[in-house]
């Protein structure tokens, strides 16, 4: 997406912040969800590309969560879920800095294999 004037670096930072508290994993739920829901709340309002990015990383982080629940059950039955369970978090990381890096960049960058959760208007408070 281009646009007619580029974001300012107050807006490429929260948006970058967005993606990479996600990135401090040893806390999942307080640092994959809770950090870039704040960080979203108080900015999506007044930044339109920290409302993008930020429901672009909510809807990842969730995806990823719901992920690990399916790949727990699924591969439970094989032995298999320290396997599948790393997969999806080596993906995660990466997909992590891509879209890190892009929102520095002040650009657009959308996670494959994220389903859409929240919408441009699910929650307002």
């Amino acid at each position: 997406m281009s646009k007619s004037h580029p974001e300012t670096n107050e807006n490429r930072i929260w948006a970058m912040l967005c993606h990479a508290v996600t990135l401090l994993r040893f806390l999942p739920f307080v640092w994959t969800v809770v950090v870039p829901l704040a960080i979203w709340l108080a900015k999506k309002e007044t930044s339109p590309f920290v409302d993008r990015h930020g429901r672009e990383s909510l809807n990842f982080q969730l995806s990823v969560l719901i992920y690990h629940a399916i790949a727990t059950v699924v591969f439970w039955l094989f032995g298999l879920v320290w396997l599948a369970i790393m997969i999806i978090e080596v993906v995660a990381v990466v997909l992590i800095l891509v879209a890190s890096i892009r929102a520095a960049e002040g650009r657009e960058f959308r996670y494959p294999f994220s389903i859409r959760l929240i919408r441009k208007t699910s929650i307002s408070l």
